[in-house]
């Protein structure tokens, strides 16, 4: 793989910073295009627990308790 990225990295090289910054930009959104097929499960999904959350049979973690378990001390 590395054979077939080294003539594109030498072409990258000569790229202003603005270019590079756009061509990141394009490859970011080549690699998260959405996929509605996707999101249609995850919009059943956010209903299926809402509609559970709302019957009382799952319970919620509050914002504050959920960052603090990610926060870095």
């Amino acid at each position: 793989m590395i054979k077939t990225l080294n003539p594109l990295m030498d072409k990258i090289d000569v790229l202003s910073d603005y270019d590079k910054a756009m061509l990141v930009d394009i490859i970011l959104k080549k690699l998260f295009t959405p996929d509605p097929e996707i999101d249609k499960i995850w919009a059943h999904e956010a209903r299926k627990r809402w509609n559970a959350y709302k019957k009382g049979e799952i319970g919620y973690v509050s914002y504050e308790k959920a960052m603090a378990k990610h926060r870095i001390k």
